[in-house]
């Protein structure tokens, strides 16, 4: 669970399949050997591919709070100088839009249902 840290980006491919992509931060707190609390933030790339993505893309918007469930893959490609480049991002499968009063939680499963909590609170903001 994290917070978005850009607005999604929606494109589709050349075969008209929708791709949505995103930056995700996660957040922990811990006591450090001194005793001091200290917050350590973790950057993710996510993408989103079909359907889903275009529910993501309408739904959220940078500083939106999301629990996502997918996997981790790593892509290589060249970039335009033929140097070797590789990105490390989370293929999301499932999500569940979470908010505060202001901002609506859905759910999105395998059958594309919609539900509605209000579980947020501001405090909780990572960042």
């Amino acid at each position: 669970m994290g917070r978005l840290g850009t607005d999604p980006e929606l494109r589709y491919t050349q075969g008209g399949q929708p791709v949505a992509n995103f930056s995700l931060a996660t957040s922990e707190k811990y006591k450090d050997k001194a005793g001091e609390w200290v917050e350590k933030t973790e950057w993710h790339k996510c993408v989103v591919w079909g359907p889903r993505a275009e529910t993501i893309e309408k739904h959220v918007r940078k500083g939106s709070q999301l629990l996502i469930e997918g996997s981790i893959q790593t892509r290589a490609w060249e970039d335009k100088d033929k140097n070797k480049r590789y990105t490390t991002e989370i293929n999301v499968k499932d999500f569940e839009f979470c908010g505060g009063k202001s901002e609506s939680t859905y759910k999105d499963d395998a059958a594309g249902q919609v539900a509605s909590n209000d579980s947020f609170e501001d405090s909780e903001i990572p960042f």
